[in-house]
């Protein structure tokens, strides 16, 4: 198994550390969620801050394995600097998108994961990889990258159109937008 990169590698040991600091310690953590705009409880930094929090071991446990398994390779292929932005750009869209959303539902519940920052590095692994043959963990059915990412964005968009569940799914959506503008806006440089 290749070591993991170095800002993957630090991403995923935030998350692990402040998760650990804030089950300790649970009232600390409010200021850092990404609290809808309407709240009276939103500050700027909260469109970073969230997504270093989790709302359970399984949030952040397939959190982790997701930026492992795809954020690895991206950031091998892409270098550091590069794959930092695009980390960036899936968790402030994610964000704005997620604000956006509650703000027009009238929603008061905050957003923490970072899953946003997953879902535009999943859909920039189906950019890079297209026909990369993955087996998800379920279903474990072999399927090229482009397929899985496909499937993926349209259960986000069901579900997220399906109504309440406690799960950011526009966020998701909005983190899979981000990825896809950086993407795109740098294939576009390429070409001058």
């Amino acid at each position: 198994m290749p070591p993991i990169p170095s800002v993957t590698k630090a991403f995923m040991l935030a998350c692990v550390g402040l998760y650990c600091l804030f089950f300790l310690a649970p009232g600390l953590q409010g200021p850092f969620e990404l609290w809808p705009l309407q709240s009276g409880n939103f500050f700027p930094w909260q469109l970073i801050s969230y997504a270093f929090l989790h709302g359970s071991e399984w949030h952040l446990f397939f959190n982790m394995l997701g930026l492992w398994m795809f954020g690895s390779e991206l950031e091998r292929v892409w270098g550091g600097r590069r794959y930092t932005q695009i980390l960036l750009a899936s968790t402030l869209s994610a964000a704005i998108v997620q604000l956006i959303f509650t703000f027009l539902m009238g929603s008061y519940a905050p957003t923490v994961g970072a899953s946003g920052a997953l879902f535009g590095l999943l859909l920039s692994f189906g950019m890079l990889f297209p026909n990369r043959i993955i087996v998800p963990l379920f279903p474990p059915i072999p399927m090229k990258a482009k397929v899985f990412v496909a499937i993926f964005g349209g259960l986000e968009l069901l579900l997220g159109l399906g109504g309440s569940s406690g799960v950011a799914h526009f966020a998701h959506l909005g983190g899979m937008l981000g990825a896809y503008l950086l993407i795109r806006y740098w294939r576009g440089g390429r070409r001058r």
